[in-house]
């Protein structure tokens, strides 16, 4: 076999080579890992892997048998980087890279830069051609192009692609199954955007796609990569973005990976108690390292170059600017932050938004680091978001709290509002609320069956009228009683009650109305959207507040008690009739109300205001109210 193969070594590749070492190689994965090129008219493909104190590379795959030594990559010069120049190597051939460490240790390493793998529990890389693929979302790009600076409204479905639905065998749908099944019913429930949980290579499925082997590899439990640059078209053309969850923080421990690559720490710290973290019996990159930056800021390129991704959610921020989640967190003068850490997010945010200035960079942070959101000009690190998760936590809390309580925790609705505009929120129902024993959404909620029902949907009205954008994660939009299940499907026969139905019915409703309404999300990041109406009725835990755009307002009412509230002032600016829009506690989403009073105004000042609607506020609801035109 070894003499059927020809192989040659590149010269004139130090030029790509030193970018890398200096991190400034931004599109890495068009010079490392495995490309076709062409060498006097002969197709080869030529294979560049970084491994700095590597004694020997070799190249091992379909192509040869397996057989270890017959092709030995080459050093680049002194800058780590090693190369070799195949013929006859055919799409979907597996490899690996054979490396013989400092100490003497053999290694079968999996392509740091591979487009493809196998499909687990195998590991090995595949060559494959990501060239070709025809694209039919011109007028998503375009459209997204013209409106990048433009406020828009954001509802974001989560998902898990494992276990948003199943065959009855128990198999995965595909990625082109999914641009048929889920993409319409993403469409059908009104949301704008999709965030899928991370489609990257990784070895286990139960780490939900958080342990990541393959950081430029869709997995491929569903299908090729042109298959799923088939599902974001395909959400693209029904006018839906699509958001990828992306963990630069750390990676998975399995030896075929990135740990210890090269026979040493290559991707991570040397130090073992930096480089280890315990908390997800992961391993953590080495920030301070030009070639790692490189990776990771080349990655999220090439997501967005290759799969017209328009948004990328970066998970456990915190993590990468502290050393230890255990210290002190948020302050930037501590001595717990990490500096390199700090620079890579900085770095990575600067030339997303240069490369791409019309996509989104969203931050997963817990901690309380200030200018999250904020441009780097002036201190910030530069996302265009952040999830919200004070709110998230507060709100929660105090929503499965007995009702009778409520009077007593009334600061957890109103706070929030204190620190509302000083980032670009997403306000985030997420899989994390609704597993390891948290329950689901639905189940949180106090009282009997009835009761949980009307409490959910007052807390959904609750979130989309609240400043912000939109997160909720599969599952929510139904009310399933089961908590999340990695191994399970959403439990869709659900379905089959009529509460359920009339709960998905509101959710979509609710969603479908969110985006008519300007007032809702156009001024999502000043006081000048939002202005409280009655912020301190603790006793009978009612909250009415006005959102607005320049030209109008929705009043949002919340009644978060299980006594109706009849005839309740409420104070308006302008004379005139006024309609409620959505009611929480209509027959139709499940609720006992047929319609909807008509509400006139009465020369009456509450609220500070000169006139005012009364308005009966059905238990546990929620209602919007908008002035006739």
């Amino acid at each position: 076999m070894a003499d059927s193969i020809e192989f040659l070594y590149e010269k004139n590749l130090e030029e790509d080579a030193y970018l890398f070492n200096e991190g400034k190689n931004l599109r890495a994965y068009e010079f490392l890992g495995s490309h076709e090129i062409k060498i006097d008219n002969k197709n080869y493909v030529r294979f560049v892997v970084w491994a700095p104190r590597a004694r020997y590379v070799n190249l091992v795959g379909d192509f040869n048998d397996w057989n270890d030594l017959d092709l030995p990559l080459k050093p680049i010069g002194e800058t780590g980087l090693w190369n070799i120049t195949l013929r006859r190597v055919e799409v979907y051939d597996a490899y690996k890279y054979r490396i013989v460490g400092e100490n003497g240790e053999i290694k079968y390493k999996a392509d740091p830069f591979a487009f493809h793998s196998e499909l687990r529990p195998k590991t090995a890389s595949k060559y494959y051609d990501l060239k070709g693929y025809d694209w039919r979302d011109g007028r998503w790009m375009g459209k997204r192009k013209k409106e990048k600076n433009q406020p828009k409204p954001m509802s974001i479905y989560e998902v898990n692609l494992s276990s948003w639905k199943k065959k009855e065998n128990g198999d995965f749908y595909s990625y082109r199954e999914m641009a048929d099944e889920l993409v319409n019913y993403v469409k059908s429930m009104k949301f704008t955007h999709v965030e899928l949980m991370p489609i990257m290579e990784h070895p286990y499925d139960g780490s939900w796609g958080y342990q990541i082997s393959g950081y430029f590899a869709p997995t491929s439990r569903f299908g090729t990569p042109k298959d799923f640059m088939y599902l974001v078209d395909s959400f693209h053309k029904k006018d839906i973005g699509v958001i990828l969850d992306w963990v630069p923080g750390h990676f998975c421990p399995d030896d075929f990976a990135l740990r210890t690559f090269d026979g040493s720490p290559t991707f991570e710290h040397p130090d073992s108690n930096l480089s280890v973290n315990p908390q997800w019996g992961t391993i953590n990159f080495d920030f301070s390292k030009s070639e790692v930056r490189n990776f990771l800021i080349s990655s999220v390129l090439y997501w967005m170059d290759y799969y017209h991704i328009d948004g990328i959610r970066v998970d456990a921020v915190s993590y990468i600017l502290h050393y230890s989640i255990e210290g002190e967190l948020g302050n930037p003068e501590s001595e717990n932050v990490d500096r390199s850490g700090l620079l890579f997010l900085r770095e990575l945010n600067d030339i997303v938004s240069k490369n791409y200035p019309d996509a989104m960079m969203i931050a997963e942070d817990s901690s309380a680091w200030p200018r999250v959101t904020g441009s780097i000009e002036h201190g910030g690190l530069g996302f265009d978001y952040k999830w919200n998760m004070g709110w998230m936590n507060d709100i929660l809390r105090y929503s499965t709290l007995d009702p009778i309580y409520r009077k007593d925790n009334h600061n957890l609705v109103t706070f929030s509002l204190m620190y509302a505009f000083n980032e670009n929120f997403i306000l985030p129902f997420s899989h994390d609320e609704v597993v390891h024993m948290k329950g689901s959404m639905i189940n949180k909620m106090p009282g009997g069956y009835k009761e949980k029902f009307l409490g959910l949907k007052l807390l959904i009205m609750f979130m989309y009228g609240h400043p912000g954008k939109k997160l909720n994660f599969m599952g929510n939009e139904i009310a399933q009683f089961d908590e999340w299940n990695e191994w399970e499907s959403v439990t869709w026969s659900v379905l089959d009650f009529e509460k359920h139905q009339k709960y998905k019915r509101f959710f979509k409703d609710l969603n479908d109305l969110y985006r008519k309404e300007e007032a809702l999300w156009k001024i999502d990041d000043s006081y000048d959207g939002f202005e409280w109406i009655e912020v301190d009725n603790r006793d009978e835990s009612v909250f009415i507040f006005e959102r607005y755009s320049k030209e109008e307002s929705i009043i949002c009412v919340y009644n978060f008690t299980s006594v109706p509230r009849n005839d309740y002032p409420i104070g308006v600016r302008e004379e005139g009739n006024y309609k409620v829009i959505l009611n929480s506690y209509m027959k139709k989403y499940g609720g006992n109300l047929s319609r909807n009073k008509p509400n006139k105004t009465k020369k009456e000042s509450f609220h500070g205001r000169d006139y005012s609607l009364r308005v009966d506020i059905p238990p546990l609801s929620g209602m919007f109210i908008k002035k006739k035109k």
